[in-house]
């Protein structure tokens, strides 16, 4: 029996290899293949079938939506069953996708037990459980959830800031919000416009942050230390809203590095380096401008 195919597309490197790695651990004897950008994903759906396509939403050259609809008037693809990967929460981008055909949802940050539960259901509605559990090993069909992401990237040795429980019947999974947290000192010399400010959403839940400094390819975030710590290697995503007309960014990513933000071991406060892994033009034009605008604040320094 042949293998069930995958077409994960998405261009951002990091995420690409942990939805692979994701599904790989879960599901052994699946196929998978990837694409930059829904362009390439088009070609690719020209010459191959696949029985799954995970997609990004926003993307150069052609997004999530325009890759759905272009499926979705092909006659051999109307069937197929597509999953959106994407940061956008907003009701009008729901509803959008919806109208469109998408299959289903994952938001971003995912944990891998989302991920596979996503995968499962989609593939149990094409009928494709019974391939995909005929390709694969006995034994590894029998140990349950994968690891999460870091612990695919470690080879389990890491401890892990476990996902918190999801709502199955929400069109959108995003993780459940944080406590507000108190704002740390740095926060003091931050403009009324709320510039400086974000929301770093995790697989565990939403923390506030304050933006010490940021480049095109990285971001010094400064979040209260909580009882779970973040975990290197975890994907995130950023939101920042800037300026009067409230223009919001939403910035994938992961984080590189964990560091006690004051020099003690009890330190209240985090430093963390958020590394971005979008490759959208817009989304790099963003953060010229908002690297450009930062230059005001004292305590964010633009192009560290």
């Amino acid at each position: 029996m042949s293998k069930v195919s995958v077409l994960v597309v998405d261009d951002a490197p990091f995420i690409r290899d942990l939805v692979k790695k994701g599904l790989r651990g879960h599901f052994p004897g699946i196929r998978i293949e990837e694409a930059v950008n829904g362009r390439k994903a088009q070609q690719m759906l020209d010459r191959e079938r696949f029985d799954l396509i995970l997609c990004d939403w926003e993307m150069p050259e052609m997004s999530g939506l325009e890759l759905l609809d272009w499926c979705r008037a092909q006659d051999r693809l109307k069937g197929v069953p597509f999953i959106m990967v994407t940061s956008r929460g907003d009701k009008e981008n729901v509803v959008q996708a919806i109208q469109s055909g998408v299959s289903d949802f994952i938001g971003k940050p995912f944990s891998n037990e989302q991920l596979t539960s996503k995968v499962r259901k989609a593939l149990g509605r094409a009928g494709k459980l019974d391939a995909l559990a005929a390709s694969a090993p006995v034994r590894a069909l029998s140990t349950g959830l994968a690891n999460d992401s870091l612990a695919a990237l470690t080879g389990g040795k890491a401890e892990v800031l476990k996902p918190a429980a999801t709502s199955p019947a929400a069109p959108q999974e995003q993780p459940a919000a944080a406590a507000p947290l108190v704002r740390p000192r740095v926060e003091k010399a931050t403009a009324a416009s709320g510039r400086g400010q974000g929301q770093l959403r995790l697989a565990g839940g939403t923390l506030t942050c304050v933006i010490k400094a940021m480049s095109l390819k990285e971001a010094l975030l400064v979040i209260r230390r909580g009882e779970k710590l973040p975990q290197v290697l975890e994907g995130a995503v950023l939101d920042l809203e800037q300026g009067e007309g409230g223009e919001v960014a939403r910035l994938n990513g992961y984080l590189h590095a964990v560091a006690a933000f004051e020099p003690k071991p009890d330190s209240e406060w985090l430093q963390l380096t958020f590394r971005f892994v979008d490759r959208d033009p817009q989304k790099l034009d963003y953060l010229s401008r908002l690297i450009a605008r930062g230059t005001a604040q004292r305590h964010f320094v633009p192009g560290a």
